[in-house]
């Protein structure tokens, strides 16, 4: 009898599974969600000031990259992933629109933390919503912005007690111009839908790339920035912000990747692409990427994450 039980249960959980993957599983059976498999990193640069953040979560990477190379361009990166990790992007809404929403929220927290202001009976409460610098005409409230940079970005976000905020008595952060510290912004979100797709949003000197399964890695976005040189675009600049957003259907196996200038300019986007491409676990290619920073000695900071798409 056991002999006859075995292989019926066995043809049944292979008609479960091939159908959980080609039609909506019956209410009440669990499934296996897609999700990214991540491994993320910042090597520190040998000028020995911090630039980057980033920021791992089950669908959602993100890295930022200060501009500047001041004091304040980790400011400039952990206020943006502030606004990323408040906004919640992964939750909030399935269009390109709305990733764009987001990234324009980190330009906010940007312009919001250089506004000159000064003591008086409207202080704002500790972790109360930061106002929107554009004004009330824009119908939108700047996200409130919490104390970390997000779970996996291995640090602190600082507190905006050292610059200016809303009745703090201080004045803009120094080096700003007014315009509130810059930084990039590398945003991805996957999406649980049928057909499992990234949308993602782009914004500065970042880049983000796209390896689909047996094929070469290629970038999906282009820098905005002089040749070597200054962001022409980024949040925090004045006045308005418009990221490039898009949408990619993706499949399991699938690799997406974000960098931070640091890294193109270390090795070089022939070097990223042929490691990118190596066919070993995004731990291990983080790891390869490592020892070669270490062989490099970089000045500034490079981030990497590297995520592969699963969908079982």
């Amino acid at each position: 009898m056991t002999f006859v039980v075995i292989p019926i249960l066995v043809g049944c959980l292979s008609v479960m599974t091939v159908r959980g993957r080609r039609e909506s599983w019956p209410a009440g059976l669990p499934v296996a969600r897609p999700r990214l498999v991540a491994a993320g990193g910042t090597y520190d640069g040998s000028r020995g000031r911090p630039s980057d953040a980033y920021v791992i979560q089950e669908r959602l990477i993100a890295a930022a990259h200060g501009a500047g190379g001041t004091e304040h361009a980790h400011t400039a990166a952990a206020l943006a992933m502030a606004a990323v990790v408040a906004a919640r992007p992964q939750h909030a809404g399935t269009r390109e629109k709305d990733l764009g929403e987001c990234a324009r929220a980190a330009h906010r927290a940007g312009r919001v933390a250089a506004l000159p202001h000064t003591a008086g009976p409207a202080s704002a409460e500790p972790g109360s919503a930061l106002p929107d610098p554009a004004g009330p005409a824009s119908g939108e409230r700047g996200p409130t912005l919490p104390g970390a940079a997000g779970p996996g970005s291995g640090e602190r976000g600082p507190t905006l007690s050292d610059s200016a905020g809303p009745g703090s008595g201080g004045s803009a952060l120094p080096g700003s111009g007014g315009t509130g510290p810059v930084s990039s912004l590398d945003l991805v979100v996957l999406d649980q839908d049928q057909q499992p797709r990234l949308r993602y949003a782009h914004v500065g000197d970042g880049a983000i790339w796209h390896c689909a399964k047996g094929e070469e890695p290629r970038p999906l976005t282009a820098a905005h920035a002089f040749d070597g040189g200054p962001m022409t675009r980024g949040p925090g600049q004045a006045p308005a912000l418009t990221p490039e957003t898009g949408t990619l259907p993706l499949r399991s196996g699938d690799r997406v990747a974000i960098v931070t200038e640091g890294v193109t300019r270390a090795i070089g986007a022939a070097r990223l692409k042929a490691l990118l491409a190596s066919g070993s676990s995004p731990a291990a290619c983080l790891d390869r990427l490592y020892d070669e920073m270490a062989a490099l000695e970089p000045e500034g900071d490079a981030t990497v994450i590297i995520a592969d798409v699963v969908t079982a």
